[in-house]
């Protein structure tokens, strides 16, 4: 069954989980939702369990490219759905991150972190256009919180419904983003011949269509 990835990037942590939020209220399973989260400095240590902070080795398997991380660790009581899974992975070229839902399988699994360039390779691999992935991963690794959401045809919620939500809770424009961060000299690698999917709308919430099922 074909289906749609719809993006939207957060300055905020707390706005992208509560876009997530909503999005499981209405009815939207775990398994299709994704958030990863910079986690430069430990932000989020004090939503995981078990004193799983950030640690050199985590930082510096992410900056030398070895591979992503494993999952250290939950969010601490009192999380619910999606947010309940959440854990502290290193992603190469983007840095530490918290992350929960069915990207963060594709980004720790076998090492396809490295071998698949990261967050932008597992956002291509899903039908993102490689500019918009490798802009989001510059994103995260900025600071912010990135929302997937896959979407099928046959889904009783909507399309159009999930990009009403993601736009509620304030996503940011990824072009004017990607602008400034150009000005100050971040240079994009170029799209090579791989997934370059269009966005259905260029605004601060993308729908993408499937170039296979998910």
């Amino acid at each position: 069954m074909a289906q749609q990835t719809i993006t939207a990037l957060y300055d905020r942590y707390e706005d992208a989980s509560a876009a997530v939020g909503e999005l499981e209220s209405v009815g939207i399973p775990h398994s299709d939702v994704s958030l990863v989260s910079n986690n430069e400095g430990d932000r989020h240590a004090g939503r995981l369990t078990g004193g799983a902070h950030g640690t050199a080795e985590t930082a510096d398997r992410a900056k030398d490219g070895t591979g992503a991380g494993a999952t250290l660790g939950t969010v601490v009581g009192g999380a619910a759905g999606l947010l309940a899974g959440l854990g502290l992975i290193a992603i190469p070229g983007v840095g530490p991150v918290v992350a929960a839902g069915w990207l963060v399988a594709t980004l720790t699994g076998a090492g396809i972190g490295a071998a698949a360039g990261g967050l932008a390779g597992a956002l291509t691999g899903a039908g993102v256009s490689e500019t918009d992935a490798h802009a989001y991963g510059e994103g995260v690794r900025r600071g912010g919180t990135l929302v997937t959401v896959r979407i099928a045809e046959a889904r009783a919620v909507p399309a159009s419904a999930v990009t009403e939500i993601l736009e509620r809770h304030g996503p940011v424009d990824l072009d004017e983003k990607a602008s400034a961060w150009r000005a100050e000299g971040w240079t994009a690698p170029n799209p090579g011949t791989g997934a370059t999917g269009s966005a259905a709308n260029q605004g601060r919430v993308r729908a993408y269509p499937a170039t296979t099922d998910l």
